[in-house]
């Protein structure tokens, strides 16, 4: 049976593929944090030199870390973040990758999340990761609908998909852990329509009830439901680019499930998502500090007429 050890075992080992005398990185933002010491437990078995550093919280995903921690993400060779808020989208994260790191990141995750799918078999993950993102990245328009009303069209034209695959083994490499989805930036600017999320929300959890986002030449320009106020009062902090559509996703690991937290609830097989804010590290236009994403459960996603997803079924 698998524990916290054997998990932290599996992502040093296989994911991240360290290896002795590698540096592995480890950033945090609370000193209870019993991952992180997992994780500098598996590390240390292998013979890397594993390093700890623990950061006060930030106030919101894609906030950058303070620049001591930005310096050492800039010098590992493996960086791992399980953290509150998401470090993803934030320049350190990126200038760390173009330094050559393998970066995992971690925001939100739990221990019972940890262990349950670190055991999730991440070559058939990265496999349904490729091809998914290999049609997004062909795709001209993909266009959303659900039965609660979502009726959402994107244009990808031109932009690059990337397959979150789980298997970070070559330097620069990125993902999330657990992963599993493949995702796109949109063209800014062209999305149009209504887009309802019914699952979980950045910074809300799971919904009781759904939360619907008119969307106007690619932002959001209503929302009406269960914490819209507070979605609202976050764009109003962060400014108006935080209202820009920023991501298209499609969950392709069907060991996750919708629990309340974005980094598992986006890779739930047959689920999409949608994200607003930041995607200025993976291939689009806005770089905001701030990213939140959407769950949308039994959902139909077509791509240039082919179809992704149908009533949350996958076509993969």
């Amino acid at each position: 049976m698998t524990d916290i050890n054997t998990a932290a075992d599996m992502l040093i080992t296989r994911c991240m593929a360290a290896k002795s005398g590698e540096t592995v990185l480890v950033v945090d933002d609370d000193r209870l944090n019993t991952i992180s010491s997992a994780l500098i437990g598996a590390a240390d078995r292998i013979g890397c030199e594993p390093i700890s550093m623990t950061m006060k919280p930030r106030e919101r995903s894609g906030q950058e870390p303070p620049e001591p921690v930005s310096a050492a993400m800039r010098s590992a060779s493996v960086v791992l973040m399980p953290t509150n808020w998401s470090l993803s989208h934030t320049k350190a994260r990126h200038a760390a990758c173009d330094a050559g790191a393998r970066v995992a990141s971690m925001p939100g995750i739990t221990e019972e999340m940890f262990v349950r799918t670190m055991s999730a078999d991440y070559n058939r993950v990265a496999e349904r990761s490729r091809y998914v993102a290999g049609i997004l990245a062909k795709g001209s328009e993909a266009v959303i609908t659900t039965s609660l009303g979502t009726n959402l069209r994107l244009n990808l034209q031109g932009r690059p998909a990337m397959p979150d695959t789980g298997l970070y083994h070559t330097p620069g490499d990125f993902g999330n852990l657990p992963a599993g989805e493949a995702y796109i930036a949109p063209m800014e600017g062209f999305g149009e329509g209504v887009l309802v999320v019914d699952a979980s929300m950045a910074g809300l959890g799971v919904l009781n009830s759904p939360i619907t986002f008119t969307i106007r030449d690619g932002r959001v320009v209503d929302a009406e439901g269960e914490g819209s106020d507070q979605l609202k009062a976050s764009w109003k902090a962060v400014g108006d680019e935080a209202t820009w559509i920023a991501e298209l996703g499609v969950g392709t690991n069907d060991a996750a499930c919708v629990i309340g937290k974005v980094l598992e609830d986006e890779k739930v097989m047959g689920t999409i998502h949608v994200a607003f804010g930041n995607n200025a590290h993976f291939g689009g236009t806005n770089n905001v500090p701030y990213h939140a994403d959407g769950i949308v459960t039994k959902a139909t996603l077509i791509v240039d007429g082919t179809p992704v997803i149908t009533d949350g079924v996958p076509a993969f």
